[in-house]
């Protein structure tokens, strides 16, 4: 380790960032999350100082040494899911105060996280202004998006990281590893398992080879929102357990455990599929502390303000520039288990009126065209929750 940074943590959440940072050697000393379970959780496992309110936060609030600045900022408005409101929405725009702390104390390194859409959205207005910030503060900056399935963990879960630095080049560190294509997932592949969402199948049903879609929040309603898992030796459907969802997104099991409060189950599901990805944070903390200000940055490409945002791209005094080489899934590869073998035989059964609800809208959707085996084997285990 040639560089153990001091962190401080805005939206928090349960502390995938800083969990993923600190395995990489570096340390948290401070914590800012406005959700009172998720700070319930901050507590049991962490020992720092809990801010409550980014709105009120000021730079004298952070420690006196501080190293890296980073921040999950919420999704919400920035989701294809979402309010699609983009920096408008009431909650994706706090990212806003990350500004507001960063002209009040300056910050050598600054880590960003958030869902690929926003590249798109609105052609992209919200990186724009991102970038547009940080240039301005004298930040150079790189992103990429990242899978959390090339890390070993079985859930398709892409997230964009954006690295921004005062003195140094962080494309070096983020985009210096090119990467190689994700491996195929389709309908006929053959697989011990097949991840899906059982509340979708009118347009698509996120379906995943050997793992599960990404773990989402649940309803505005608190209601939880787990993926359903075909077990193709067995035919059963099934859903994974909260301690599974947290293994799937690199947490010991229980990490969650008195986040639940008197929201009920929801609750731990919400802060689990809020929650950024342990071991994609770790690498990223890697890369960080890599002092290796020569290493290669693939084959750039230079942006003008007419072109789209790309998938990974860096920026600073001397313009902006895509990097196509640099994939969502670096060289660098994590043993990797299937989804069995992460729920390890912890996993409930999906209801009848589940499946049943869920077979009926796959089959009239036209546009799908699922696999008859899978249409059959789910067709069978309705029929056997009948018995």
């Amino acid at each position: 380790m040639k560089n153990s940074l001091r962190v401080a943590g805005l939206f928090a959440g349960i502390g995938g960032l800083e969990l993923g940072l600190e395995r990489a050697g570096h340390r948290t000393s401070f914590l800012c999350e406005k959700d009172e379970a998720a700070r319930r959780v901050l507590g049991d496992h962490f020992s720092r100082r809990i801010f409550d309110d980014v709105r009120t936060l000021g730079g004298n609030d952070l420690p006196r040494s501080l190293d890296l600045l980073a921040a999950g900022f919420p999704c919400q408005d920035l989701s294809q899911c979402g309010a699609t409101q983009g920096l408008r929405g009431s909650e994706s725009s706090l990212v806003g105060h990350v500004f507001r702390i960063l002209q009040e104390r300056r910050v050598p390194w600054i880590l960003l996280e958030n869902v690929p859409f926003m590249l798109h959205l609105n052609r992209g207005r919200a990186m724009t202004r991102i970038t547009d910030e940080l240039e301005a503060m004298g930040y150079r900056w790189a992103y990429r998006v990242l899978d959390a399935q090339a890390f070993g963990l079985p859930q398709r879960r892409e997230r964009v990281f954006l690295l921004a630095s005062l003195d140094e080049r962080p494309e070096c560190r983020l985009l210096s590893h090119a990467g190689q294509r994700a491996e195929p997932s389709a309908w006929h592949d053959e697989a011990s398992a097949y991840g899906f969402y059982w509340t979708e199948g009118n347009r698509g049903i996120g379906w995943a080879r050997d793992a599960i879609p990404t773990l989402k929040g649940g309803s505005g309603l608190g209601i939880p929102s787990p993926p359903a898992v075909w077990l193709t030796d067995s035919g059963e459907f099934v859903k994974p357990t909260i301690e599974s969802a947290e293994r799937l997104q690199g947490f010991p099991r229980h990490w969650t455990a008195s986040g639940h409060g008197t929201r009920g189950k929801g609750a731990r599901w919400k802060l689990v599929g809020n929650a950024v990805a342990v071991p994609v944070a770790k690498w990223v903390g890697d890369r960080i502390a890599s002092a290796d200000e020569r290493a290669p940055v693939g084959t750039p490409i230079r942006l003008t303000k007419k072109d789209k945002w790309p998938r990974a791209a860096f920026g600073g005094p001397n313009g902006r520039y895509a990097v196509p080489d640099a994939t969502a899934w670096p060289k660098t590869r994590y043993k990797w288990s299937p989804i069995v073998d992460y729920m390890g035989g912890a996993h409930e059964p999906l209801s009848h009126r589940a499946a049943e609800g869920f077979r009926s809208r796959v089959v009239s959707a036209k546009s799908l065209n699922p696999n008859a085996e899978f249409v059959e084997a789910l067709t069978s285990y309705t029929n056997r929750c009948l018995d």
